[in-house]
């Protein structure tokens, strides 16, 4: 289903395969000779998404394009099933495993991989070529990839690239606080209005 979001329709090239089941809305531009799964949802809230030549996004992936910032797929990309990508630049020749999730700001080197269930963390630039491990997450600029129980380095990295303040414009809140009665009533009322006049287009 293509749905026009935002007073903006997506473009498809006709040499494209785009499943019934999936969701293409908003600002969403894809090139010639794609597959789009079943399920899978490419949604523009706020950002564009752009999306080259032969790309697969296969069955219930989930990628998002938020504000200030293109979500872009180079050419000869597939992101796997359950994989969520937003906001993050993916070059070409790049392979995204079934429920790796890339988050904003994001780098993914042209050839790079990011095997089943691994993290690009938010602001992290993956060297060409590069291989996150089943299970591992990258972390900064350049990515420094770590297995999944070392905390401790993962946080020392991941707390200067700022989440609260690079994704909701927020401090971050003190120990023992939260920060989701301030962010959410206004996130929530964003996505509202965004999708108030959505209609579907095909």
């Amino acid at each position: 289903m293509l749905l026009q979001s935002n007073g903006r329709t997506p473009v498809v090239d006709p040499t494209c395969r785009v499943a019934s089941t999936a969701v293409i809305s908003g600002d969403v531009e894809i090139g010639p000779n794609c597959s789009v799964g079943h399920g899978a949802v490419i949604v523009s809230e706020g950002g564009p998404i752009r999306i080259g030549a032969h790309c697969v996004v296969m069955d219930t992936a989930v990628i998002r394009g938020v504000p200030n910032q293109t979500m872009r797929l180079g050419d000869h990309v597939l992101v796997g099933p359950r994989a969520y990508l937003v906001g993050c630049t993916v070059e070409d020749e790049v392979f995204i495993a079934t429920g790796a999730s890339v988050f904003n700001g994001a780098v993914l080197g042209r050839g790079s991989e990011v095997r089943i269930n691994a993290v690009v963390h938010l602001r992290t630039q993956l060297e060409p070529h590069a291989t996150v491990p089943i299970g591992w997450v990258a972390v900064g600029a350049p990515a420094r990839i770590l297995p999944p129980g070392d905390h401790e380095d993962i946080w020392a990295v991941q707390k200067p690239l700022d989440f609260p303040k690079y994704v909701f414009n927020v401090e971050r809140p003190a120990p023992g606080e939260s920060m989701m009665q301030q962010v959410m009533p206004r996130y929530a009322q964003a996505l509202q209005r965004m999708h108030a006049d959505d209609r579907a287009v095909s």
